[in-house]
């Protein structure tokens, strides 16, 4: 049994990896972005877009995770996307 919650354990540290590996990749891809929306003088904040990011989310989501719980993450992704665009234009 030990050995079955140890496989467990082993492929959720290797999904982290994964999932961390794709967030940094999303980051760069919002930094891209942020510097087009300054060069072409747009705002960094776009809530059309964040809005269509979270319904989105909520029609690819087939479970187990809620939708509100998808949506909660991806809000928060959304977020520190928003948060490392307004710091890049502070530097």
């Amino acid at each position: 049994m030990e050995k079955d919650l140890d496989a467990w354990r082993e492929k959720i540290d290797a999904l982290n990896e994964q999932i961390l590996t794709l967030l940094n990749e999303r980051a760069q891809c919002a930094l891209v972005v942020g510097k087009i929306k300054r060069e072409a003088g747009l705002p960094l904040y776009a809530p059309d877009r964040e809005t269509m990011i979270l319904n989105r989310i909520r029609e690819l989501n087939g479970g187990p995770l809620s939708n509100g719980a998808a949506q909660r993450i991806f809000q928060q992704i959304i977020d520190e996307s928003l948060r490392l665009e307004e710091d890049q234009a502070e530097s």
